[in-house]
């Protein structure tokens, strides 16, 4: 079962944008954003990579490492890694990506570790490591950037009172993100779940912005932060529907 306190590395068949190989240990003591995208994916063309180059330039490297996570469970002729690279190139996306390793049965390696449901999302680790957030669709710049800045704050060190605390006064000063859900361009796995990470206190986030899929797992921490992906997610406006 995935634990969200001690993550394990992505299994890539290739990194791109990069010249080695990359671990998520090599960024301890920074908080990591990743992208999870796909470029047959229009959420992630339209959301996902360019907010990843914007929190990239909005924050230090000392600080703050920012990667992508590219997952194909659809259309592979058409998302082979010479391709990817290739739209990296053309669209000025410069952030190292991992390139999922395929598995054989439609679903990549660290797509099936991580229980991930679909493209874009958003994953966020602390300065220990410890997975706190994934987001499923689109979340606002400003979300994400009061999350990192809260993260940001605890030591490298940082005893859990101090991450409850935090997370405490962020849970009241920020609104729901299903109120500001992005329309359309989700692509969600048939086994997508309603999938919890779990925190210190009670703080559900339902996330629509058009996405597809459902499903139950839960992702446990000794502090309570729940994240349920919208099952019902399709916006009517045609921007969802690739199931895998």
């Amino acid at each position: 079962m995935f634990n969200p306190e001690s993550p394990p590395e992505f299994t890539a068949s290739r990194w791109l944008n990069s010249d080695k190989k990359i671990s998520l240990k090599d960024y301890r003591g920074k908080v990591i954003i990743v992208a999870v995208c796909q470029i047959a994916c229009p959420g992630s063309i339209k959301f996902g990579l360019p907010q990843a180059e914007r929190i990239r330039k909005a924050f230090t490297t000392d600080e703050v490492a920012v990667i992508g996570l590219h997952m194909a469970f659809e259309k592979f002729d058409q998302q082979t890694p010479d391709k990817v690279q290739a739209f990296l190139k053309d669209s000025g996306i410069d952030i190292p990506v991992a390139y999922d390793k395929p598995n054989g049965d439609g679903l990549p390696q660290t797509m099936k570790d991580y229980e991930l449901q679909g493209t874009p999302a958003i994953l966020v680790f602390d300065r220990q490591g410890r997975l706190r957030r994934h987001y499923l669709g689109a979340v606002d710049d400003l979300r994400i950037g009061a999350e990192v800045m809260g993260m940001l704050m605890e030591d490298k060190n940082s005893p859990r009172e101090m991450s409850i605390a935090i997370e405490s006064k962020l849970h009241a000063a920020l609104t729901d993100p299903e109120e500001h859900a992005h329309e359309g361009g989700c692509c969600g796995g048939s086994h997508g779940h309603d999938h919890s990470h779990d925190h210190g206190h009670d703080h559900d986030h339902a996330h629509g912005g058009g996405c597809c899929g459902g499903g139950d797992h839960g992702h446990a921490h000794d502090h309570k932060h729940e994240h349920a992906a919208k099952k019902e997610g399709c916006d009517g406006n045609g921007g969802c529907g690739c199931k895998h």
